[in-house]
């Protein structure tokens, strides 16, 4: 099955991220230049019968055009950055806030920015090819999701913060995307219902593997065609698509694992599944960046949600799973009382792992203040699902 001209898509694109270099705190120009041209490249996407959900912008590393501020000078500037994008409903990534001059006392400060802010999302690198595995930073990065979770209804802030393990800049995707050099742009999807096509009736792995390569190539290619077109219209850099395919709350990832592994989501032969996943999507012939792997976000997926209240899997296995998979931790939901040290110790295994195998990883914890390990938490959020809070011990 493949989308025909008129026809409903079987997938989304969650996003087209413009990169963009400010020269200032107060650069609002490149930041609408760059909104100029999500807005295009929106509407050509949309004429050609594709669902955009949003449009999003990251900058190089804020530290890198914060250097200088004192903390209340840097939460200003971000304050504004932020309220620049909000009114063109454009989101904004400030890429990690500790590669250079950064604000003392980071995780306070970190925890300001987010409470003062809807659209901007932002990181702490916690492992570089440069520097290692930094325990520090997964320290730091800890402590703000402490303090977020404190600080923001629901501990929902945790959305749009992040720790980053070898994340190469141009990645569309959130909270972790950063900017390098001349203006670019990318694409993320939204596209598990392309797994669950792929594997329907697939009878073994083998077949599901074939099908899952063949849909992809022919749904993305106008994709990666228009994106093309796109970048030679204005000029500009295309960075590529990152395929992860990404869930949404009405088309489960875990489901489509489930239909070929033949066990619920957690189970033996899990992470085989996972694997063979991974695999199809890094033998694409398309231009890919990002994760380019298996998102496995159990808030945003209504059966890995039931499957964690089901005690079927925990945040162990879900590390596991990484080793295979494209993002580590992503949306996982922990007790509001959590030690810190714990994530601090949960966020450093993320970033080992990532360095050992040499792939992007993140960690996106939700502490959920007053709730314990086993409790029901509802966000408000409309784009994630009611879940058990998973346990750390």
């Amino acid at each position: 099955m493949h989308s025909k001209p008129g026809q409903q898509r079987p997938f989304r694109l969650r996003t087209i991220t413009a990169g963009a270099t400010l020269e200032s705190p107060v650069d609002r120009a490149t930041l609408r230049a760059s909104i100029g041209l999500l807005g295009k490249a929106r509407q050509q996407f949309e004429e050609n019968g594709f669902e955009v959900q949003t449009t999003r912008i990251a900058t190089q590393p804020a530290a890198d055009y914060l250097a200088g501020l004192s903390g209340a000078e840097a939460l200003a500037a971000l304050c504004e950055l932020d309220l620049t994008v909000a009114e063109e409903g454009v989101l904004l990534a400030v890429g990690p806030v500790n590669t250079g001059s950064a604000p003392e006392d980071l995780a306070p400060w970190l925890a300001e920015v987010v409470a003062a802010t809807g659209n901007l999302s932002a990181s702490v690198e916690v492992a570089s090819l440069e520097r290692g595995v930094d325990l520090e930073a997964s320290r730091t990065a800890a402590e703000a999701m402490a303090l977020i979770a404190g600080r923001t209804g629901g501990g929902e802030g945790n959305f749009r913060f992040a720790a980053a393990a070898n994340i190469r800049p141009g990645t569309p995707f959130f909270p972790v995307a950063y900017h390098d050099g001349e203006e670019a742009f990318s694409i993320g999807l939204e596209s598990a219902g392309l797994v669950k096509l792929a594997f329907a009736e697939a009878p073994d792995l083998s077949e599901g593997k074939q099908r899952l390569q063949a849909l992809l190539e022919t749904e993305l290619a106008p994709v990666e065609a228009l994106a093309h077109e796109i970048a030679r219209r204005e000029d500009v850099r295309y960075l590529g698509i990152d395929v992860s395919p990404a869930p949404g709350l009405d088309d489960s990832i875990a489901g489509p694992i489930e239909l070929l592994s033949g066990v619920a989501f957690g189970g033996v032969a899990t992470l085989t599944v996972c694997a063979a996943i991974t695999e199809v999507l890094q033998r694409l012939p398309f231009t890919t960046c990002g994760y380019s792997g298996l998102m496995l976000p159990v808030l945003e997926d209504r059966v890995l949600a039931q499957r964690a209240g089901e005690n079927r899997f925990g945040v162990e296995e879900l590390l596991l799973f990484s080793s295979v998979c494209g993002t580590g931790l992503d949306v996982v939901p922990l007790a509001g009382d959590c030690p810190v040290d714990a994530v601090a110790a949960l966020i450093g295994d993320v970033a080992s792992l990532s360095s050992k195998l040499d792939k992007p990883l993140s960690a996106r914890l939700f502490l959920v203040p007053g709730k314990s390990a086993g409790d029901l938490v509802s966000f408000e959020n409309p784009h994630l699902t009611d879940c058990a809070v998973m346990s750390l011990d």
